[in-house]
């Protein structure tokens, strides 16, 4: 049995701060209650259902990796032990248990900082196109799916919901945040990549690509947001990985994939999900969340 598909917290004693395409983020006291639910957006259009166990792993797989990377930057995690959050969350404990965790205020960074370690999704297209990815000149003759010699950083817009990203070079990102702030997020994404992309390879999983978010506190800058989840990260497995073609995966890009089959035009209304893509979803996020951590959440 699956567990309650949650698609919207409705914590009435906790004041709602924000909500955004998958998680709803409560104010308690000087700090944040950020609650994954089991919303799943595609080409920033939400959709009508939601994937079972999703918002858990996406809550277990970031306090995961806030570990893993918190000797490169430090980050917003708090806790995620329900027993420990604030008196006035205490009446909605099963609600919040394993897919919520609490943290810190911070002022975030606007922009989406995007790590490539291999072609593929946007930055394939666009190479198509102009041979280049956010202001990147690339060598000629580079095939779909195929490793980079090192990472590229390439920054993105950050859309409000609705809107869609877009791909940003470096000096159009500096006339968004200033030089120094440019280089401390650019060279935390590279080194988070390199070492969490290195662990998942000897779990035999190649991180594609993924996207990082960053804030500050005190001026210094942190890791916020979702670390190397299904929906912000490319995860293929290695043991069917094959250049020039598209990849196998372990994350939302399935259902990017059956949304494309169907010609959906990017734009709400969204169309329902059959309950085999639900499935195979859930699924997908289920195997890599046990696959890179060894913790099961069934």
């Amino acid at each position: 049995m699956h567990p309650e598909v949650i698609l919207n917290t409705n914590l009435l004693n906790l004041n709602l701060y924000t909500k955004g395409k998958v998680r709803d983020i409560y104010e308690v006291g000087d700090y944040l209650l950020l609650v994954s639910t089991d919303r799943i957006s595609a080409f920033d259009v939400i959709m009508n259902q939601g994937i079972p166990y999703k918002g858990m792993v996406l809550t277990k797989i970031s306090e995961f990796w806030f570990n893993f990377t918190k000797d490169i930057i430090p980050n917003h995690f708090i806790t995620a032990d329900v027993n420990q959050y604030p008196s006035e969350c205490k009446e909605y404990k099963e609600v919040l248990r394993n897919r919520s965790m609490l943290i810190k205020k911070a002022k975030l960074v606007p922009i989406e900082c995007i790590v490539r370690g291999y072609i593929t999704g946007s930055g394939w297209k666009d190479y198509k196109r102009t041979g280049e990815i956010s202001g990147i000149k690339l060598p000629q003759g580079l095939q779909e799916s195929e490793k980079f010699p090192e990472p590229l950083f390439t920054p993105s817009t950050k859309a409000e919901i609705g809107e869609h990203d877009e791909n940003i070079s470096a000096e159009q990102a500096m006339h968004i945040i200033d030089k120094e702030t440019f280089n401390a997020v650019m060279n935390a994404t590279i080194k988070i990549y390199k070492k969490s992309s290195e662990y998942a390879l000897t779990k035999g999983i190649i991180i594609a690509d993924t996207k990082f978010e960053f804030g500050k506190i005190n001026n210094e800058v942190i890791l916020v947001d979702e670390v190397l989840t299904p929906d912000s990260s490319r995860f293929w497995p290695e043991e069917k990985y094959q250049v020039g073609r598209g990849q196998e995966s372990f994350d939302k890009q399935f259902v990017r994939d059956y949304l494309l089959s169907i010609n959906f035009n990017k734009q709400p209304p969204p169309p329902l999900l059959p309950d085999d893509i639900i499935n195979k979803t859930s699924e997908k996020y289920l195997d890599i969340y046990k696959k890179l951590t060894g913790q099961s959440l069934i």
